[in-house]
């Protein structure tokens, strides 16, 4: 089949990789337009339009995908699918019209759960022990088109979203692979999503990463993991925002107020609502991630001192 790939962020690039690699042709990618990026703010290529630059694949970047100009080059490149991996716009009816086999989708949740932006970072911070990736066909709604396939994974009690994210990226992409095979040989059939079990996933906010040292040690770790690596959990120290990595629950640490700390020769503990949590590494305004005990070590903690 004739493939245009959408696509933006580096979690889309091994699909678009696998999809180039897959024997079937790949004659555009579309992406989201240049953006400002690094301390000189100087436009950026995305991941996905730099790896078309470098493979000497056309790269559209329309600001809005409904946009006439787009529209005609979509039709005028006459693709049979259009396999989509984080592409981050939505997509007007008017361009899921053009390929004769539509849009596919590859979202990181076993739909109808967690429909939206952030499938990952919610499946983490709501506890979930199981998630996967589900390719389905793109449609007006927001990921409510009928399913082709799914794959499960678990989510391990270390797993940060920035893990389970990239092991997903790769086993999606041989999911999204075996669809697009089974769309061009006649033998794919799409499933209608059910209607119990519907959950949204928008993109969390700076806002919602902010550690609640007044919630139980199990959804302090959590809210840290399903931020990792963004947009980072991070709470407030001498009133200056520190960002923190990973926590460990010490079910049976010493008890401590929400927030408060306490140095011990190897690790540095703040308190939750239950039990402490070990801290991971700390990041200071304009520093560079270290470990806790050598920022408390910098700081010079003093007894009773706490996060807020």
């Amino acid at each position: 089949m004739r493939l245009v790939f959408a696509g933006t962020p580096a979690v889309a690039l091994p699909a678009l990789e696998a999809v180039a690699a897959s024997g079937h042709e790949l004659v555009a990618v579309v992406t989201r337009p240049d953006a400002p990026a690094g301390r000189g703010r100087g436009l950026s290529r995305s991941p996905v339009g730099a790896w078309a630059d470098a493979h000497g694949v056309e790269v559209l970047t329309p600001a809005r995908p409904r946009e006439p100009e787009f529209l005609d080059r979509l039709r005028a490149l006459a693709p049979d699918c259009v396999p989509v991996v984080a592409y981050g716009a939505l997509v007007p009816p008017a361009a899921l019209e053009i390929p004769r086999h539509g849009w596919i989708n590859l979202h990181f949740s076993l739909l109808p759960a967690w429909r939206g932006a952030a499938p990952v970072q919610h499946a983490v911070l709501h506890g979930d022990e199981l998630t996967g990736a589900s390719v389905f066909q793109l449609e007006a709604g927001l990921d409510t088109g009928p399913v082709y396939g799914t794959l499960t994974d678990r989510i391990g009690p270390q797993d940060t979203s920035g893990d389970l994210l990239e092991r997903l990226a790769g086993s999606g992409a041989g999911l999204l692979v075996a669809v697009l095979d089974a769309i061009a040989d006649g033998t794919a059939r799409a499933v209608a999503q059910p209607a119990d079990g519907v959950s949204l996933a928008p993109k969390l906010t700076v806002e919602d990463a902010q550690v609640r040292w007044t919630e139980p040690a199990f959804a302090v770790d959590r809210r840290i993991r399903a931020c990792t690596p963004a947009p980072g959990g991070w709470t407030t120290f001498r009133g200056d925002r520190v960002k923190l990595g990973p926590v460990r629950p010490v079910p049976d640490g010493p008890e401590l107020k929400p927030g408060e700390l306490l140095v011990e020769r190897r690790r540095v503990l703040a308190g939750t609502a239950t039990s402490p949590v070990t801290l991971g590494e700390v990041r200071a305004a304009g520093k560079k991630p270290m470990p806790a005990t050598d920022w408390a070590r910098g700081v010079r903690l003093e007894t009773s001192e706490q996060f807020a």
